[in-house]
């Protein structure tokens, strides 16, 4: 098994599309393209209905009933799983054995924090969505710091999907590589356009009840082989001191503000009453994490068997065979599809309901979606890397707003508006220091001695927590005063 330097080196978040899958499951294969069309052709057949407004926005069904609980919970999980996910979540078990699968795993706690803070904005404190929370609280500031955080994420998560997609079929910057991406994108900006949130919920259902029965398969080859056993698990535990246990902490200190900033998540918590919206969070919670840690123990399994400078995917096409790996670029084509269909409804949403840039009408959430899909496929042709290492540095950024959680959400308190933008600014210097670190700066390792880009960020997480709670607490404000203007 490789070492911390040996994982950075192969699986730096800001070059993850550098990190190229083996040919063998490269979509030369005539049934895999197939069942592909045929996921497609499925997934525009549930969109094929007339829309309302309020379907479109909202996902409210033709006669008018909001979203199921089943619906919302295969929804969520198939929302948050995306294709990017499942290979970090094999990687870091493969280099890292369980503390990088538990770390990667911890991540998704966000699902019981998330109810949390649905449900207090929500029912506790009387408001339809983050933003007119925050305004309410932090006045205009406070919702343009969000919605700059936000949209940044859901461009961030296009980018990063149509990445998967088209480095399954080819070279980064090659013919097939741009090819596959574009067709994805037209396909699934298609059948989102047709239906908005509503299609996205059915189409979600469809691709989970999918992508469950492909895992299924998975872990069955996996448990079946002669080579794993329970015990595997046990080997691949490293020190205390190794970097998947590091991550795991960086997971705790991320996981309270992480939910927060991701609108799909939290466009799903507003939509049902609230014993179906709680219900929904916890049980996509555990679905979820079961779902993320089996898929890490692929990882783990191909990491005790790898040969020395074996990649991942090929040590895996070796033990497994080439079947479970198509079945394995299937997962996660199913996965980036479902994601980029959600992330598109969402994108409509923050562009006309919460921040208002238009009329939120059916004409102009396609085009908002046509903007975000176009903005994606935009980065993805001019090979722009930084804005994908966005996707691995937003959960720094998205610790702003953890001592307003702690405060101001769960706690009923108001603070001045000092205290936000300090906040602020030291969740986003945090995230920019990390990406700068990862990309070679070397600051914190020639002033402090930190050398894994790991141990950097949890030093940076636990200046971000300790700075903000401690502006946050320092502003508080009497009991019965009005909110900070």
């Amino acid at each position: 098994m490789l070492t911390g330097r040996g994982y950075t080196r192969v699986f730096n978040a800001a070059k993850f599309s550098s990190y190229q899958l083996p040919v063998v499951i490269h979509f030369m294969n005539v049934s895999l393209v197939t069942a592909v069309v045929l996921l497609a052709a499925f997934s525009i057949y549930l969109s094929r209905n007339r829309v309302s407004v309020e379907g479109f926005f909202d996902g409210v069904s033709h006669r008018g009933d909001v979203p199921g609980l089943w619906t919302l919970v295969l929804s969520q999980v198939t929302t948050w799983i995306f294709a990017r996910s499942l290979l970090t979540a094999a990687i870091l078990g493969f280099y890292y054995g369980i503390g990088g699968a538990l770390a990667y795993t911890a991540y998704y706690l966000s699902f019981f924090t998330g109810a949390v803070i649905v449900d207090r904005i929500r029912f506790e404190h009387g408001f339809s969505n983050i933003q007119s929370y925050l305004k309410a609280n932090f006045g205009q500031s406070g919702t343009v710091a969000y919605n700059f955080v936000i949209a940044l994420r859901l461009l961030s998560e296009v980018f990063a999907n149509l990445i998967v997609i088209g480095t399954l079929f080819g070279q980064e910057g090659s013919g097939l590589y741009l090819a596959a991406a574009s067709t994805a994108a037209i396909v699934t900006l298609g059948y989102s356009m047709m239906g908005g949130l509503q299609a996205s919920l059915k189409t979600d259902v469809f691709q989970m009840l999918f992508f469950l029965l492909l895992l299924v398969v998975l872990l069955v080859a996996l448990f079946s082989n002669p080579l794993w056993s329970l015990g595997l698990v046990q080997t691949s535990a490293m020190p205390i001191t190794d970097p998947g246990w590091v991550l795991l902490a960086v997971a705790f200190l991320q996981v309270l503000s992480y939910p927060m900033h991701d609108p799909v998540m939290m466009d799903r918590g507003f939509l049902a009453d609230r014993k179906t919206t709680w219900q929904s969070f916890i049980l996509a919670g555990f679905l979820s994490m079961s779902c993320i840690f089996g898929f890490s123990l692929l990882g783990i399994f191909a990491g005790i068997h790898a040969g020395e400078g074996e990649a991942m995917l090929d040590a895996l096409s070796r033990l497994l065979g080439e079947t479970p790996l198509l079945l394995l670029s299937l997962v996660l084509i199913v996965s980036a599809v479902s994601t980029l269909d959600s992330t598109l409804s969402s994108s409509a949403k923050l562009a006309l309901r919460d921040m208002g840039i238009a009329a939120p009408t059916l004409a102009n959430g396609r085009i908002a979606m046509a903007v975000f899909m176009v903005g994606g496929l935009g980065f993805l042709f001019l090979d722009v890397k930084e804005l994908y290492a966005a996707v691995a540095i937003s959960g720094t950024a998205s610790m702003f707003l953890a001592p307003v959680i702690l405060f101001c959400i769960i706690g009923g308190r108001k603070v001045s508006l000092w205290a936000f933008h300090v906040s602020f600014a030291t969740a986003m210097s945090g995230a920019v220091l990390y990406y700068l670190e990862t990309s070679g700066l070397g600051f914190m390792t020639a002033a402090f001695g930190v050398e894994h880009k790991y141990t950097k960020l949890l030093y940076i997480c636990l200046t971000v927590m300790g700075v903000g709670c401690t502006a946050f607490a320092l502003a508080l404000k009497p009991v019965n005063e009005k909110a900070a203007a």
